[in-house]
């Protein structure tokens, strides 16, 4: 049997045995540390292009229902998980930076080389990072998210996890984008490649994105996740409430607006961190 087919038969047994889940949820976590597998993919007969692989994350759920709480302490910084969730086995050879500070890599997540660590960061597990991304200071890669190839997360930027249901498909942040400082992202939004989100611009799944180059409203259906388009650049706008109350009081509500499309003068901006590699 595949990793998978055993992953999914263990899912549905009442009392499995104990050596029988360690030895398969470190087959799961060595093989997420090394790239070999990942809780979405890219699909191109899905018609989004991706693939949510639902075992990958049921796995994952194992090793949480599963763990034992262990003492993880390092020196006097005292630590508590379950046993199955250490931190990330990193060397060297790896060729990640992670800058002293603070940051921390939890076991099950890919980090490729060429990736920078801005402390204090936090990476969870089952997410995937890509060569050549930088994660900024205080930013976080959620539970199974993933992060294409040189990507930029700002400082503060958060990118939303998710492992249950184990369906539900995790953000997705394609090569080249640009995640601004404060960003958040959330509840399976795609984020099409070389997209920039400007500074404190929100998202998630109920969002509505204003389109003014095209003129239209981007937002998720029932079967579709909200999808920032390629090249797009989204800044914080507002617009305002409907109600004879809010008029009143001049209210508006936050609302992303994607303002122009990516051009040589947007490049040159966020280019800028080529210097620190």
């Amino acid at each position: 049997m595949t990793l998978k087919e055993q992953i999914e038969a263990l899912v549905v047994e009442a009392t499995p045995l104990e050596e029988e889940v360690a030895s398969l949820t470190k087959q799961l976590l060595d093989a997420l540390n090394a790239g070999k597998i990942r809780a979405a993919e890219p699909d191109p007969t899905a018609h989004d292009g991706w693939r949510v692989n639902t075992w990958v994350k049921e796995g994952i759920l194992l090793c949480f229902r599963y763990g034992r709480m262990q003492d993880m302490s390092v020196g006097p910084f005292r630590f508590f998980d379950k046993h199955t969730l250490a931190m990330r086995p990193t060397k060297l050879e790896s060729m990640v930076r992670i800058v002293p500070g603070g940051s921390a890599i939890r076991t099950g997540s890919y980090v490729a080389p060429g990736v920078i660590c801005m402390p204090p960061m936090y990476i969870n597990i089952g997410a995937y990072v890509d060569e050549g991304t930088m994660v900024d200071s205080h930013a976080l890669v959620g539970t199974c998210a993933q992060l294409g190839k040189r990507v930029h997360l700002s400082a503060a930027a958060q990118i939303g996890g998710v492992l249950e249901p184990a369906g539900a498909r995790p953000v997705i942040i394609e090569d080249e984008a640009f995640v601004g400082g404060n960003c958040g992202v959330y509840e399976g939004v795609l984020v099409r490649r070389r997209a920039v989100l400007s500074s404190g611009v929100i998202l998630n799944s109920s969002s509505k994105v204003y389109d003014i180059v095209h003129e239209r409203v981007l937002q998720a259906t029932a079967d579709k996740p909200l999808e920032i388009p390629e090249n797009a650049v989204v800044v914080s706008g507002t617009r305002p409430l409907a109600s004879a109350f809010a008029a009143e009081h001049g209210l508006a509500i936050s609302t992303p607006i994607i303002i122009k499309y990516r051009d040589d003068k947007t490049d040159v901006k966020t280019a800028l961190e080529n210097a620190l590699r």
